[in-house]
């Protein structure tokens, strides 16, 4: 049975980046939050709880209207904290049938808030991605075109580094003065070794 390892790190940390080194050495990777917005459109219990609460103008042609959802969340902690108390069991659900496939040694969930949603223990390992405030929003800013003021905000729903750095087995700084591969092989070798060496005992 493969490990279950969950990778996090806050908005503009470079979860991505991270997880594209991970998957070039062959390890499957399954994001969370790209899967999420896939799931609110084609599973039939999640866009029935999305249209209950928010009515059925949430949806339009192409879709769930993204921008409109996230302005409310954003800005609605209660409504944030009920649609993450739907996405979340359905993600996990997705993710256990998607690692089931899977034959590597271990395998990947990409997702932003681990620590903040209480999933940690559903993993055998987490990885923290952590990387200062100020380059996170640099990186957002040039990526979504929005303004530090709005980056700013969505970091307000997530846990500084420093309490998560407490909580993770392992850490990759993406902070432009860490290389980033040698960290990635490092926790790759550690994590090989384990899977040997319980396969083996």
């Amino acid at each position: 049975m493969s490990y279950k390892i969950g990778i996090t790190g806050g908005i503009g940390s470079g979860k991505t980046t991270v997880c594209m080194v991970f998957e070039t050495l062959g390890i499957p990777v399954y994001y969370a939050d790209t899967r999420a917005k896939e799931l609110m459109n084609t599973d039939p219990a999640l866009k029935a709880a999305l249209t209950g609460y928010f009515g059925k103008e949430i949806y339009h042609g192409d879709g769930l209207d993204r921008r409109k959802l996230a302005d409310i969340i954003f800005n609605d902690k209660t409504a944030l904290e009920k649609v993450n108390s739907w996405v979340h069991p359905t993600v996990a659900r997705d993710f256990e049938q998607w690692h089931s496939r899977q034959t590597s040694p271990y395998s990947l969930e990409e997702a932003a808030i681990i620590f903040e949603s209480n999933l940690a223990r559903h993993f055998d390992k987490v990885i923290l991605v952590a990387a200062p405030d100020d380059l996170r929003i640099e990186r957002v800013c040039a990526r979504e075109q929005i303004s530090p003021e709005v980056v700013r905000q969505r970091m307000t729903n997530q846990w500084p580094d420093e309490k998560k750095i407490a909580m993770a087995d392992y850490v990759i700084y993406n902070d432009n003065s860490h290389l980033i591969i040698p960290q990635v092989m490092e926790i790759h070798k550690l994590l090989l070794n384990r899977y040997t060496l319980e396969s083996t005992s």
